[in-house]
């Protein structure tokens, strides 16, 4: 993807294509304990739609652990944001917000005017955020209003999923 397509890049970094968190032996015992008992729950109130749920809850728990992660490229542009692949313009993005809370939070995150089209985060990984958010400002809106990363990212990290 030549630079000319989306004009000039202004910052560039990798980061994971998820979190590869550290579970113990303790952490895969308990998952399975609570959703073996979410299963039983399920099949004896006849909430099949539920018990396929954990079913691929679980699949999908199983694969990210032993398929591993690959690193994703992200760059600015003049005209948009590059995530991997697929580009995003600028005036498909609604505005952005950084949350940097060392070390355990570092986002970035961008809303969409699309409603169907999900929040992006980012990770910052060891770019500085107050460079990233006056390129940003160039072109997009900040939402001062964000102040605390959203609840299903702290969850996610809490539960480590």
């Amino acid at each position: 993807m030549a630079d000319n397509k989306y004009g000039k890049k202004l910052i560039a970094w990798q980061f994971p294509e998820h979190e590869d968190y550290e579970r113990t032996r303790g952490w895969y015992i308990g998952a399975g304990i609570i959703g073996l008992l979410l299963l039983i729950y399920s099949v004896f109130t006849g909430n099949f739609l539920f018990a396929m749920i954990i079913i691929v809850t679980a699949v999908i728990i199983f694969l990210k652990a032993t398929l591993g992660y690959k690193n994703l490229d992200f760059a600015i542009y003049e005209r948009g944001l590059r995530v991997g692949e697929k580009f995003y313009d600028f005036k498909e993005i609604k505005d952005f917000y950084v949350i940097y809370e060392p070390p355990t939070v570092k986002n970035l995150y961008f809303d969409f005017h699309s409603w169907v089209q999900p929040r992006l985060q980012i990770p910052l990984q060891s770019k500085n955020p107050v460079r990233v958010r006056e390129i940003l400002l160039d072109y997009l809106t900040e939402d001062l209003d964000q102040e605390n990363e959203p609840l299903s990212d702290a969850m996610g990290r809490m539960f480590k999923l």
